[in-house]
């Protein structure tokens, strides 16, 4: 499935644009004020996203943060925490080792995209946002290249293809 995404700067535009490619039998969807929201097409939200990766990557790795630092403590014999006697050293080390998976499961789980932002979905969300209207294009490769003929006649601010494998 191939998707083509272009951005127009107004409703006339978005309308005229949506029925060239009606008159041509090429099927599109309107996204903006008005017509379907991002959400209601299933333009994933990339912080909703990190999020829910972000937390599925805690569950491991916090655990195993703990068990490698307790067990780094354990095996080192190292008396880092001398008020916290030998057993609270080992216990220390492991909360150490947990916060440790916690970061990384924010870093591989995707929440540095979450922090800085990532993928393309945010800037067609912002777009949105702003007031913009997206003409969309579900179908074949050759399908594509029909409706980008249609839509450049728009001077659309932004026209990008995607390949769905």
């Amino acid at each position: 499935m191939n998707y083509l995404v272009a951005v127009l700067s107004d409703r006339i535009q978005a309308e005229e644009a949506y029925l060239a490619l009606e008159k041509a039998g090429i099927n599109s969807t309107i996204l903006g004020k008005g017509y379907k929201t991002a959400d209601e097409f299933g333009l994933i939200d990339p912080n909703a996203q990190a999020r829910k990766q972000v937390k599925l990557m805690a569950i491991w790795l916090v655990p195993f943060g703990f068990f490698a630092g307790f067990t780094f403590s354990y095996i080192t014999g190292l008396d880092t925490f001398a008020w916290a006697g030998e057993i609270g050293n080992h216990i220390v080390g492991g909360l150490l080792g947990a916060a440790s998976g916690a970061m990384g499961s924010v870093v591989v789980g995707g929440g540095v995209g979450l922090i800085v932002g990532g993928g393309d979905a945010l800037p067609y969300r912002n777009r949105l946002d702003a007031g913009k209207y997206l003409v969309v294009v579900q179908g074949s490769e050759t399908l594509s290249r029909q409706a980008t003929r249609i839509l450049r006649q728009f001077e659309p601010e932004n026209i990008q293809g995607y390949a769905e494998y």
